[in-house]
């Protein structure tokens, strides 16, 4: 068995409480491919979040959700434009520019936020056939910095987008690690801070597997069913991603873990400031944190805690916390962070 580590939330396993709704839905047959009662009832879960005038599409992975929901709201001679950090930019290889044919314009940034100036810096040559024409920003939320967009913010970005006729789209991998950092509920600093398109996450917050595609305009959905088709991204028996959101949804199950995952977050943050040597790079938001150490210990320390680093030039590396992370692994990374620190 891999042993628990800080390289990604992604490593952990399933919250028991999502197994036993797989296990439920594993009991004799249901329509295949979204028609079955699972499905019907997780999307009607996200209605009581966001609203009755929703679509939502399920998928199988977070690369996929952000695909398909770019490729819905582009052609192949537009651009989206987003943080030269953004997963969509660094960690889906080309599949975004692939499927949609777009081109990804990547916006500077320092905190893995980007702004009204330097987007608006980048929105250039509109009308203009010879240029890619900017469409969609996108931003995540929380960032690969795991920092977190406020809703002031969010909203100073949709103004951007309204001005220019774009619309914004959210890859939202941790928006439960988000929502809980901003102590709000999704709608408030999605759809009421104008976001148009939105990639909620499930499988960093403790599902098996399971993203789902949030239109708050149905009308940008209508070529939507055809579009995860031909992503390969409908899944023939969806029930097991339905019943994963039915219960994620329900009775805010979906802040346990991700409160849990913070609180370690915010531990390791205060333990690593005890270290002289440690410098934090980052405001830790959510359930990452970013610092500088010594590059001499990191493959000894990787040895023992595996994580990964961010940066080589600077020795940056990256901690996450997840739902199954505790205390006592965090206290035993940081005694051994100390020794070999000191020696």
């Amino acid at each position: 068995m891999q042993k628990r580590t800080f390289a990604s939330d992604n490593y952990a396993g399933v919250l028991p409480e999502i197994m036993e709704a797989l296990q439920a839905a594993n009991n004799g047959h249901a329509s295949s491919y979204g028609a079955d009662e699972y499905t019907a009832q997780a999307i009607e879960k996200f209605k009581s979040h966001f609203g009755d005038d929703i679509e939502v599409y399920f998928a199988y992975n977070g690369t996929g959700a952000n695909v398909l929901g770019l490729s819905a709201i582009t052609q192949s001679f537009n651009s989206i434009l987003c943080s030269e950090l953004a997963h969509i930019n660094v960690d889906e290889s080309t599949a975004p520019e692939k499927f949609t044919g777009a081109k990804l314009i990547p916006v500077p940034t320092t905190t893995g936020k980007i702004t009204p100036e330097e987007i608006t810096k980048r929105i250039i040559r509109l009308e203009d056939q010879h240029h890619p024409q900017a469409k969609v920003i996108s931003i995540s939320q929380t960032t690969e910095y795991a920092t977190v967009y406020s809703i002031e913010e969010i909203k100073a970005i949709s103004a951007v987008a309204k001005k220019f006729k774009l619309l914004l789209h959210m890859d939202g991998s941790r928006i439960c690690n988000a929502a809980v950092s901003l102590n709000k509920n999704f709608a408030s600093f999605t759809r009421d801070a104008g976001v148009d398109v939105l990639s909620f996450g499930g499988t960093k917050n403790g599902l098996m597997f399971g993203e789902a595609v949030v239109f708050f305009n149905r009308e940008l959905a209508k070529n939507m069913k055809y579009i995860r088709k031909q992503g390969m991204q409908l899944h023939s028996k969806m029930r097991f991603i339905g019943a994963q959101f039915n219960a994620l949804l329900a009775n805010d199950l979906w802040k346990k873990p991700a409160q849990h995952a913070n609180r370690m977050a915010k531990l390791m943050e205060e333990e690593l400031k005890k270290i002289p040597s440690v410098k934090i790079t980052q405001s830790v938001d959510a359930n990452g944190i970013f610092a500088l150490v010594k590059p001499t210990i990191i493959p000894e320390l990787q040895k023992e805690h595996f994580f990964y680093v961010w940066n080589d030039q600077t020795s940056e590396i990256r901690l996450m916390c997840s739902f199954d992370t505790k205390e006592e692994e965090i206290r035993n990374f940081i005694t051994k962070l100390r020794a070999l620190s000191n020696a």
